[in-house]
């Protein structure tokens, strides 16, 4: 096992517990950045290299996911992917939003000719989600996995049987606050679209991203984008590109592309499953010390599904106390949020529990 507090420096001047805004940068990572730009610098432009290391991201993000290459999308954020998708969709049609969601997933839908309705967040989400399905019969239901917020996430056993119920009903997720943290089958999964940057749990650095996009509901989505990028040849016409290519329509920068697939693999030496573990056992004990000091919402250690992320009660002066301490943590929604990636340890979370009284 390789030492993350050599791999990841930033862990010797501080508690880092603020994945959720940002996720380390690893000194593979940046070993491999500049050697990328150091290559660059000497030798110029080859345009075929360059070419070939989004390709290898591309099939990283499918091979991690369980999607296929003609369903994966290599953006530079969610914001431009999903603006994107919505693009492409059919105006006026009605779609269920979650209140207080991120707001790069609520502005998007709200600014443009959509009949929008809303369900609320709390500890019983799948409940008020249903019931509004069943009440506006929405053509489209966008959420985030994971809560920015509260960090509260969603069942996937419950989408499940929401599409089964519900098959026509186009489910499209922002994976942002979720992707990386532990196993997911988008082949099996009942998402039909998902989108996420990468620079938080995949500790990929700023600049990628992905959307994958099944192909049975890639007839619903017209996309607008293009560019020359998007082509396959120079004699190619623009009736001619292929759906995925549409979100890629100039060239991809290779360093931030490289810099995802290195993340992946790296992901992928360490284990996905392995991580996702670390995680759990981490929030999980952070969630338990905290609930016996009266500082979470009632009712969320009562769900079964919960994430790397929590919220809980505290004010800008406990905060700044945490801060002082090298504590890094974020004020949101009315509450300190906490979140945990690999990195972190049991002694990093005990410390912060020790820290609030």
């Amino acid at each position: 096992m390789e030492d993350l507090k050599i791999e990841f420096p930033a862990l010797n001047k501080q508690i880092y517990l603020n994945t959720a805004s940002s996720g380390l940068m690893s000194r593979s990572l940046l070993d491999w950045r500049r050697a990328h730009d150091e290559d660059y610098l000497n030798k110029g432009v080859d345009f075929v290299k360059r070419q070939r290391i989004p390709e290898d991201a591309r099939e990283s993000v499918a091979r991690l996911f369980f999607a296929n290459s003609t369903e994966t999308a290599l953006i530079p954020n969610f914001s431009f992917g999903f603006n994107s998708v919505i693009d492409g969709l059919s105006k006026g049609q009605k779609v269920l939003l979650l209140e207080d969601d991120y707001p790069s997933l609520r502005w998007p839908v709200e600014t443009r000719d959509f009949d929008i309705c809303y369900a609320s967040i709390d500890e019983k989400l799948e409940d008020n989600i249903l019931r509004a399905v069943e009440k506006h019969k929405p053509d489209i239901f966008m959420f985030s996995i994971v809560q920015w917020l509260s960090g509260i996430k969603i069942d996937f056993k419950f989408l499940k049987e929401l599409k089964s119920k519900y098959p026509d009903v186009l489910l499209i997720a922002d994976g942002t606050q979720y992707m990386g943290t532990e196993p997911f089958n988008f082949e099996y999964s009942a998402i039909d679209v998902i989108g996420a940057s990468c620079y938080k749990w995949l500790c990929a650095g700023f600049g990628n991203g992905f959307m994958l996009i099944k192909e049975a509901v890639q007839d619903r989505i017209f996309p607008k984008t293009i560019g020359f990028n998007s082509a396959d040849t120079f004699e190619s016409a623009p009736s001619n590109t292929r759906f995925i290519k549409h979100f890629e329509p100039g060239h991809l920068d290779s360093l931030a592309f490289g810099s995802l697939d290195q993340a992946i693999k790296k992901t992928e030496r360490i284990g996905i499953e392995n991580i996702s573990e670390t995680n759990k056992m981490l929030t999980l004990r952070a969630s338990q010390g905290l609930n016996e000091k009266e500082l979470l919402a009632p009712g969320l250690l009562s769900r079964e599904n919960f994430s790397s992320i929590i919220n809980f009660k505290g004010d800008q002066k406990l905060y700044q106390k945490l801060m002082t301490q090298n504590v890094m943590c974020s004020l949101r929604g009315g509450g300190i949020r906490v979140s945990f990636n690999y990195y972190n340890t049991r002694d990093e979370v005990d410390q912060l529990l020790a820290l609030i009284n």
